[in-house]
């Protein structure tokens, strides 16, 4: 009883000292809620809650990693309201619409999705004596990054993953090997095509063609050879200094063999859905005010359809042995429902252009290397299709104000291509930077401690991994092409 009066005082502390300066620098805008832009009014103050919530990711696994196993919902929730609820005081109807749109038309079919890929790849399980040696997990990543352009990124990371890990289970060290995974399955390798990653599929849904993305293939290569050449280098130093080899009798071998392979059937359905919901056009539907398409609806039944028949035919057993859990996605579901409450403002202060607080860094973004870092490093905690969809209009309105979108997007593919290429690359490949930068980063983070591998922190995987690896990498890409 003591603990929960403590967390309710805390909690009033912080939402009193948040609220305040909100409804003093706000309060001069309290007129005609309904029609204004809150993007344009909103000051800095609105990001706390998200830099709070992603410090709590940060934090409490190090400092109180009983409390936050327990409790991690609770803590979404409570930065969730501490921003929700002063916004819809001061706000009312403008901020209830801009919350709701978030959760409705950006929140549901990212948790649809990532719950229909976990379900359906938690019943396709590869058997047999497959032991993780430098050559064989180095096969596997790229295997799954070449696949990731075509079924997902969040579709190859689900499928390879629990192989990947049951594959390294003897080893050591394997921290890193998750790490490189998420890398380059789970982000660089979903470059290529619209199905790859959301930004990109945004960016078919504005008339960018499908196959146009190849045109990031030689950045996509550069990007995934290094980071291949340096796994391999690390897992086999790490290999020869663990000694520890897998104790395989000749007559315990096993074919390597899928069980749970018509699991793909439901997979093709999920990828087939989601490349459909961008060609058709059924018109609209009002759901609590937000507009969304009839065939984004249909999407999400399909998919939730598809992910109850891999329940009714797959085996309990197929899941048990593959190690299947539904905590990933819970812990997935719930944390990033507070993260997307609490991102909302600063999404809208990122839409809202140069007239909003954060003007001053759109307007000067000007040259192709600023897309591509300014669009990565804002990708690399925000949402990264609402990122990219900023910059790619930004960059539409520098070179063709007044030009029909339709046209303007010909043109801007046809005499200035570097600058889509580097919203495009930049929005894909620095996912990669932290947990939350992509939807399967955190997913595969959260199966592989479940498996026992012992993860770095949110700021560990930062300073360690994506600090030491990625930025000179993304450097050198800005010097050769941007």
């Amino acid at each position: 009883m003591r603990n929960k009066s403590l967390i309710l005082f805390l909690f009033l502390i912080v939402f009193i000292a948040f609220s305040f300066p909100v409804f003093a620098a706000e309060h001069s805008h309290q007129g005609a809620h309904a029609h204004i832009n809150l993007g344009e009014i909103l000051s800095l103050y609105s990001a706390i809650p998200f830099i709070g919530i992603l410090l709590s990711i940060a934090l409490f696994p190090l400092f109180a990693p009983e409390f936050w196993h327990h409790h991690f919902g609770k803590v979404a929730a409570f930065w969730a309201t501490v921003i929700a609820a002063p916004l819809l005081i001061i706000y009312k109807g403008a901020a209830l619409h801009s919350f709701l749109h978030i959760m409705i038309a950006d929140y549901v079919p990212f948790i649809i999705l990532l719950w229909g890929l976990f379900t359906i790849s938690g019943g396709i399980l590869l058997r047999g004596s497959l032991r993780g040696t430098p050559i064989v997990n180095t096969i596997m990543i790229i295997i799954g990054t070449v696949l990731a352009s075509w079924m997902g990124t969040t579709g190859a990371a689900m499928l390879l993953i629990r192989p990947f890990l049951r594959a390294n289970n003897y080893r050591k060290n394997r921290a890193f090997m998750v790490v490189f995974f998420i890398f380059l399955v789970a982000n660089i390798g979903g470059s290529l095509t619209p199905v790859g990653d959301p930004p990109l599929f945004l960016g078919f849904l504005h008339g960018v063609p499908f196959f146009w993305t190849f045109h990031i293939l030689p950045h996509m290569l550069f990007a995934a050879l290094i980071l291949l050449a340096i796994y391999f280098v690390l897992d086999t130093y790490y290999y020869r200094k663990e000694g520890v080899k897998p104790q395989i009798d000749e007559g315990e071998k096993e074919p390597i063999r899928l069980v749970g392979s018509y699991n793909f059937i439901f997979l093709a359905g999920v990828i087939g859905s989601v490349i459909c919901s961008g060609l058709v056009d059924w018109g609209e539907v009002n759901t609590l005010g937000i507009h969304r398409s009839i065939q984004e609806w249909a999407r999400d039944g399909f998919i939730i359809l598809m992910g109850i028949l891999s329940l009714i035919f797959t085996s309990s057993k197929i899941r048990e042995d593959n190690e299947f859990t539904w905590f990933p996605i819970q812990e997935v579901a719930y944390l990033f429902a507070g993260i997307f409450i609490t991102m909302t403002p600063c999404l809208l202060l990122l839409l809202a252009g140069t007239k909003g607080a954060l003007g001053f860094l759109i307007g000067a973004v000007k040259e192709p290397y600023h897309y591509f870092w300014v669009t990565g490093i804002l990708s690399s905690f925000l949402d990264n299709a609402p990122t990219y969809l900023t910059f790619f209009t930004s960059a539409l309105g520098k070179f063709y104000a007044g030009v029909p979108e339709s046209t303007a997007v010909s043109k801007l593919i046809a005499e200035n291509p570097v600058f889509l290429m580097a919203i495009s690359a930049g929005a894909v490949f620095f996912g990669a930077n932290t947990y939350i930068g992509n939807a399967p980063n955190f997913m595969v983070r959260s199966i592989a401690e479940e498996a026992g591998t012992p993860m770095p922190s949110f700021f560990g995987y930062m300073l360690k991994y994506s600090i030491v690896f990625l930025v000179p990498v993304f450097i050198l890409i800005t010097f050769i092409f941007f």
